[in-house]
């Protein structure tokens, strides 16, 4: 009974991993898939060393959050350091054209504080005077009240009286923080602010109430980026490298099943159909995942397979 309970398990777990493998679709480099490279070179001279790390969070944070308004992909942006410069690695899958991307990257990014006017359905926004350039840091506390975390504003002298003046106009209303146009938060202010130190609380998680702070230093942080390296990988040359990796690994595996039934007989055949099942649920964590797969890391596939295969047997 606990043999059949084994097999039934094993059937309905190779099932189903080929339905995900036959239905779904492997997330591909940018090699494979085609598209962009684009490296920028973020000029972080003009900050103090202790807000660095922080401001170039902030562009990446940017920087991602244009990319996807984009409509790209599974797009990858990481930081990276060259010969003691920071710089921003942006690859977009699929994405030959990049001018767009590139101008709507490279903007500065642009803080604002608006006011609500009107009632809704009907309100809206009003920029005021009071940017990014006011805001001197945004910070991550924790309140003494609730023990929830919440976010600290510290504006600078000229930038607290402005918010002073907004604070007065807008008790009890909503005050609109807007990001390279898209609202980010709309705390309400309770009072008039007059000591140019805010405090944002809310249901936060911790790790929203990061993002946040760093979204707020990205506006308040404004880092110009240049771009310094643009390459394009054509999707032609992506599609005939898996081409001909696949056809590659598959005359590999197709010689070395025949080669185990010829030299073991039955199990020969029994260590195929495990190669086959281990395939199958590779392939199908690799798109449940996801993992992202790249011209070298197919001949590591099939490497894995053979060597399963010698395992079993």
């Amino acid at each position: 009974m606990r043999k059949i309970w084994s097999v039934s398990f094993i059937l309905l777990i190779t099932v189903a991993a080929t339905y995900i493998s036959l239905k779904s679709n492997l997330k591909l480099g940018l090699d494979l898939a085609g598209g962009s490279h684009l490296v920028f070179e973020a000029d972080t001279s003009k900050i103090p060393q202790d807000r660095r790390s922080t401001a170039l969070s902030g562009v990446k944070d940017v920087i991602e959050r244009r990319v996807n308004l984009f409509g790209v992909t599974e797009p990858s942006v990481t930081t990276s350091e060259f010969e003691g410069k920071d710089r921003i690695v942006v690859e977009m899958p699929g994405i030959s054209d990049t001018k767009v991307a590139i101008d709507l990257i490279g903007k500065t990014a642009q803080l604002m504080f608006v006011e609500v006017q009107g009632a809704s359905p009907s309100a809206q926004l009003a920029p005021t005077d009071l940017t990014g350039a006011d805001l001197e840091s945004a910070r991550v506390e924790f309140d003494q009240k609730t023990g929830k975390p919440s976010i600290s504003l510290k504006f600078t002298k000229e930038g607290g009286e402005k918010f002073a003046e907004i604070t007065k106009r807008n008790v009890g209303k909503q005050l609109p923080i807007i990001l390279d146009q898209e609202i980010i938060t709309q705390p309400v202010v309770q009072e008039e602010i007059r000591d140019g130190q805010a405090q944002i609380t809310g249901s936060f998680s911790l790790e929203d109430a990061k993002k946040l702070s760093i979204q707020l230093n990205a506006g308040a942080l404004p880092v110009p980026v240049n771009l310094v390296e643009e390459r394009t990988v054509g999707p032609t040359l992506g599609a005939i490298s898996v081409k001909e990796s696949v056809l590659a690994g598959g005359v590999g595996i197709v010689m070395v099943t025949f080669f185990m039934i010829l030299a073991y007989g039955s199990l020969g055949l029994i260590a195929d159909v495990g190669l086959f099942i281990f395939a199958v649920i590779t392939l199908a964590l690799y798109k449940l995942i996801p993992v992202t797969l790249t011209l070298p890391g197919l001949p590591g596939l099939c490497f894995l397979w053979g060597w399963r295969l010698i395992a079993t047997s």
